[in-house]
């Protein structure tokens, strides 16, 4: 392991943001950490990163404690965004790589590079409080990921882009995992950690509630979803007992079955119903299961 998180807790007087959590993080992981609002993600990460204190607990890198590791280690994008709003893009990005450890020339250069990357060279000189809201969030990424770090951080890294930038970081992030540096970001929207993360934590009121292998928490819980699209009377599924709607979408509807439900029966209830288009029994998605956990423990 990496990352070793052992009994993390960290109180605000009297509320205990983070509860004696404990995870790892495999190195190289693309690592989903995942919560409701409230639920200790933010101060967990500033724990990890030296940040903030734990009132208890450690978190360890290959056995090293953070304090020990050198400048530029890690770079960390933070959910309140941080930059100077009178400086300009390149100048800003080149202050940030120095800081980090790099040279003047070298941090001339790789802000140069990522500002090509993300498309905005056009905005090089101009001053940060010019920006929108989504170029100010791509300088604050360059920022994060210019010093080339092993380990990124990134709090809602989604925020504020539309769907166009969003792939582009998607594709940048999915790019600094194939050369082996350790990705843990948090997200609200379940749809992008389930696209790109191998593995996730989910915490709820500062306690871990869930911990693995995406693939295998997923196969665990078992073909309970049912999806069906049917031209005819939709409405079929409300005679048999035990079978849940969860959502009604134009191509389809997905239902929960419950114990005791055969889908051979759903299937031939379906077919006297109408045309059936499509019938297929799938995992959970990550939002279901997010939803199902979360409030088992609310």
């Amino acid at each position: 392991m990496s990352l070793v998180a052992t009994e993390i807790t960290k109180r605000f007087r009297d509320v205990t943001a983070v509860d004696g959590l404990s995870f790892t993080v495999q190195e190289g992981a693309l690592f989903g950490f995942l919560g409701p609002n409230g639920a200790g993600k933010t101060t967990t990460m500033r724990v990890v990163l030296g940040i903030i204190k734990a009132d208890e607990g450690q978190v360890t890198w290959k056995g090293e404690p953070f304090h020990r590791l050198g400048r530029g280690f890690f770079g960390y994008l933070p959910e309140e965004r941080g930059l100077y709003p009178k400086m300009r893009v390149a100048e800003h990005l080149s202050f940030l790589g120095r800081i980090n450890g790099l040279d003047k020339h070298k941090a001339r250069r790789e802000a140069e590079r990522w500002i090509e990357r993300f498309n905005i060279g056009d905005l090089s000189r101009k001053r940060i409080e010019e920006l929108s809201k989504g170029n100010q969030q791509k300088v604050q990424t360059i920022g994060t990921m210019l010093h080339d770090p092993e380990l990124l951080i990134l709090d809602e890294p989604f925020s504020g882009l539309d769907p166009v930038n969003t792939a582009l970081l998607k594709e940048v992030l999915m790019e600094s995992h194939k050369r082996g540096k350790t990705i843990i970001f948090s997200s609200h929207r379940m749809d992008q950690v389930e696209e790109i993360c191998e593995d996730i934590v989910l915490i709820n009121r500062g306690r871990m509630i869930l911990h693995g292998n995406l693939r295998q928490i997923k196969k665990s819980m078992g073909r309970q979803i049912l999806r069906v699209s049917l031209e005819g009377d939709v409405d079929f599924w409300a005679k048999i007992p035990g079978l849940d709607l969860l959502a009604s979408r134009a191509d389809y509807q997905e239902f929960r079955l419950g114990d005791g439900v055969d889908p051979n029966d759903v299937l031939r209830a379906a077919m006297r119903a109408g045309q059936v288009v499509r019938f297929e029994l799938v995992e959970p998605s990550l939002d279901q299961i997010f939803v199902e956990k979360v409030g088992a423990t609310a």
